[in-house]
């Protein structure tokens, strides 16, 4: 009988080879990690760009930006509806407007069954892919809610209505004076750690006046009488953690580094942490500021 040779593998030979796999692994999953986080944050800021590009469409249509939040003194047909909501018939979302339409007109009070199923409703379009946060609503057992990323700029603060988006805002682009190739108009901003605030079809924000909600100043106040543990502010563009309640007093995202901004031309740009001090001038459409975006 010939003899059969068997080729073994020693057990040093072994180790050495889990520990080059275990090398090659520590060196790839860094880089995918990398290209997965690049990726989405292009799709965020398309989704950005989106938006940008109806709210000029909603302008064409409407002869101005529409409001930030609208309330009207309590006379509004559709109180503390969001921004987000108007433009949803020009982001290919008109079935949803026209059920919202039909919810407002059943009940004016966003908190009531006619709303619910819009409230809980997640819309693409306005979440980062990198927030695991908004891929799906929040149960809070008697209704469920939707959130939203992007939130509009309010300006410098809640009590300075000198952005683009506010209470009852009507702004046109002929009154952004300071241009609209230098004029922030939507900036990411994740929900706040208790899912209280970040609501994109309607809410309350800190004053009934959509603060914090559905837009933000740069230099934002807390003045919400629930968060009495974070300053008063001014709070300031910077890195922020979806644990830190107080963060939801500023603009940040889940992005290394910084954040997406939508400018009021329809252009988006990825501000870094390091450009926090020239946005005061870049949210307001009537300071007479000269910047240069970097």
């Amino acid at each position: 009988m010939p003899r059969i040779r068997r080729i073994a593998v020693t057990l040093i030979e072994l180790l050495v080879v889990i520990a080059i796999l275990a090398l090659l692994v520590g060196l790839i999953l860094p880089a995918v990690q990398k290209i997965r986080g690049t990726a989405a944050r292009i799709k965020c800021a398309n989704n950005l760009k989106q938006l940008g590009l109806a709210s000029h469409s909603y302008h064409d249509t409407h002869d101005g930006l529409p409001p930030g939040c609208s309330f009207q003194n309590g006379l509004s047909a559709q109180p503390h509806m969001s921004w987000h909501n108007r433009l949803l018939p020009f982001i290919e979302q008109n079935a949803i407007w026209q059920q919202s339409l039909q919810a407002f007109a059943a009940d004016r009070f966003f908190l009531t069954p006619p709303h619910y199923s819009n409230l809980e409703r997640v819309v693409k379009a306005l979440v980062c892919p990198s927030d695991r946060r908004t891929q799906s609503p929040f149960d809070f057992r008697v209704f469920k809610v939707a959130f939203t990323d992007y939130l509009g700029v309010w300006g410098t603060d809640h009590r300075h209505r000198d952005g683009i988006f506010f209470l009852d805002s009507a702004v046109r682009l002929t009154d952004i004076s300071d241009g609209t190739t230098n004029t922030v108009m939507i900036g990411e901003r994740p929900p706040s750690a208790d899912h209280a605030l970040g609501w994109w079809y309607a809410g309350w924000g800190q004053s009934k006046d959509g603060s914090a909600e559905m837009a933000l100043g740069v230099r934002e106040l807390n003045d919400h009488p629930r968060y009495t543990t974070c300053p008063r502010g001014p709070h300031q563009f910077a890195p922020g953690d979806d644990a830190n309640i107080c963060d939801t007093f500023h603009f940040w995202s889940h992005h290394p580094g910084g954040a997406n901004f939508a400018l009021a031309d329809g252009s988006v740009r990825f501000l870094t942490f390091a450009a926090n001090s020239l946005l005061p001038a870049l949210a307001t459409i009537s300071g007479g500021e000269v910047v240069d975006i970097p």
